[in-house]
């Protein structure tokens, strides 16, 4: 019985024993392998990425009998996410991000309308020929979700709807890549397609395609920067900036896309963000001049503030 039990006390001491050294070399093996990451805490040595942030912002506010003024019932809702599923293989690498945006606002007095409409997804494939250097391939879709209006005192007008416009990209360039935080992607040679579906706006010649077509072909150069930062623990900034030239018409005339935004964490589920987004294109004349008459081109800017719910995938 003895012999047994010693038996038994060995064979698991050395269950044990081998557990741990097995534990030890895999730890071992991971630290040697150089395992991708995407993030701080993404430490696994798969060959995909995948992973997501979504965030939901809700205010309301009632006024009775107040004194001081003010609309009598206000309600806005602010939704983002943004993804991405990312491979690399070697000197191989596959990048895809998805950047969805909506905002809704109902108040007493200016009725109900949106706050913010975006559809972003980018897909960009590429080969390392020199350190951190990669001959690659890019797409880019641009556009929104729902119905968009300018509004006035007294009425509104039809602007813009799902695919009204929509910005195509897709350009061969190189892509400099030094860390997890930066990536410059620069082409000479790039086709963009400016689309607008909707009929009543094709009609009136909207966001520079001729008036009674629905695409417009461009050509020119085209730079995407992108950098993530972690600044503390707990504060992120991310900026993206679109520059693109179209030497068919006024290359000097930069388009511009910058879109920034900062998150503070509060807690596991909670925290607050600030969003800047500036474009600036030759095409879209939106504003009035009220001497000439003629309508021109201005820097167009969002700026959103919100504090919610927040949650990592």
């Amino acid at each position: 019985m003895k012999k047994i039990c010693l038996l038994l006390a060995s064979f698991l001491f050395s269950v044990m024993l081998v557990h741990a050294q097995d534990q030890t070399f895999k730890k071992y093996r991971e630290e040697v392998a150089g395992k991708l990451k995407t993030n701080d805490k993404d430490t696994t040595n798969r060959l995909w990425k995948k992973g997501g942030t979504f965030s939901l912002t809700v205010n309301q506010g009632s006024l009775t009998n107040w004194a001081a003024g003010g609309d009598k019932f206000s309600l806005s809702i602010a939704s983002a996410f943004t993804g991405f599923y990312n491979y690399k293989e070697g000197r191989r690498r596959w990048d895809n991000t998805l950047d969805l945006a909506f905002g809704y606002v109902n108040t007493t007095s200016l009725g109900s309308r949106k706050s913010d409409d975006r559809i972003d997804f980018t897909s960009k494939y590429g080969y390392e020929i020199a350190k951190s250097l990669y001959v690659s391939g890019l797409v880019n879709l641009r556009t929104q979700f729902a119905n968009g209006y300018l509004y006035t005192d007294t009425s509104k007008t039809f602007v813009s709807r799902f695919f009204s416009p929509a910005y195509v990209i897709a350009s061969p360039g190189l892509d400099y890549i030094p860390n997890n935080e930066l990536s410059i992607f620069v082409s000479p040679i790039t086709a963009r397609w400016v689309i607008v579906m909707d009929d009543s706006l094709s009609r009136v010649g909207s966001y520079g395609v001729d008036s009674g077509k629905h695409v417009q072909t461009e050509y020119g150069a085209y730079l995407t920067a992108t950098w993530n930062k972690k600044i503390t623990s707990n504060i992120v900034y991310k900026t993206r900036l679109d520059l693109f030239s179209n030497y068919k018409h006024n290359p000097k005339n930069i388009d511009l896309f910058w879109t920034n935004i900062i998150t503070m964490k509060i807690n596991k589920y909670l925290s607050a963000n600030v969003s800047l987004d500036m474009i600036y294109d030759d095409d879209i004349k939106v504003f009035e001049n009220k001497e000439t008459g003629v309508l021109g081109p201005r820097l167009q800017v969002k700026q959103v503030i919100g504090v919610g719910l927040t949650a990592v995938f």
